[in-house]
């Protein structure tokens, strides 16, 4: 009963999203024309150095579309309504993290086709390509708990927006496709976003096998940060955010 109830609201998520233009946008062209524009720029050659962080960019882009989709929820009263049906808020909150998961598997996946097209070939193979899926489905939870962390301080839409940044921001300057050195490296530390994109430039770019010890490590750290992450924003959206 409560699968039903929590794919219903994912189905239902998802379907708000899809009939919303802005978020279409957001969703599809977005990555699409970060990625060409990135592409025809740079030229193969450099592209292929940046591709990875790419990847992890359009998958912590999700946080504004989740800032962005409960601030809705909230402004349209979704939230009061649902306090007074059978729905609990660990279903509520698990259909949007479900929903917005496949949101940012998706946006992955338009970068990696757009990717290949421009003449990016990545290492690894099938096995490689499944384990930069499941770094990214890991990012994109941590993603998600960064929206509900933004959707709590922001009380309209349009907010949510411009606060969502501030978590966008630092992990695209310092743990995606920009380079960095001994201090800006200090501070990437501190970011999911920068131990994705580590594994992810070790198994696409130096073909690493999937037994190297540095990918776990990074993918164990960056599940360790997500969890506490979606925790903390469950946790605060529930106490601040639904009022």
């Amino acid at each position: 009963m409560k699968k039903q109830k929590t794919l219903a609201l994912v189905k239902m998520e998802l379907k708000k999203i899809i009939r919303e233009p802005a978020y279409l946008f957001l969703m599809i062209l977005f990555p699409a024309v970060l990625t060409l524009v990135f592409g025809l720029a740079f030229g193969s050659t450099q592209f292929n150095y940046m591709a990875p962080g790419l990847f992890a960019y359009a998958c912590i882009f999700i946080i504004m579309i989740v800032a962005q989709s409960f601030s809705d929820d909230r402004e349209q009263g979704l939230l009061k309504r649902i306090n007074i049906t059978p729905t609990t808020s660990g279903e509520f909150m698990g259909s949007h993290i479900i929903s917005n998961t496949l949101l940012s598997i998706f946006q992955v996946a338009i970068v990696a086709v757009c990717s290949l097209i421009i003449g990016f070939r990545p290492e690894g193979g099938a096995t490689g390509f499944l384990l930069a899926f499941a770094l990214i489905i890991v990012l994109s939870i941590c993603s998600v708990g960064f929206g509900l962390i933004t959707a709590t301080v922001a009380k309209s839409a349009g907010t949510a927006t411009g606060l969502s940044f501030i978590f966008i921001l630092p992990q695209m300057f310092f743990g995606t496709f920009v380079p960095l050195n001994d201090a800006t490296r200090m501070i990437a530390y501190f970011l999911p976003s920068y131990y994705a994109t580590d594994a992810l430039n070790l198994i696409f770019l130096e073909g690493a096998p999937l037994t190297e010890l540095a990918i776990w490590i990074d993918l164990g750290i960056l599940s360790i940060m997500s969890i506490v992450i979606i925790l903390i924003g469950i946790l605060l959206f529930k106490k601040y955010g639904k009022a």
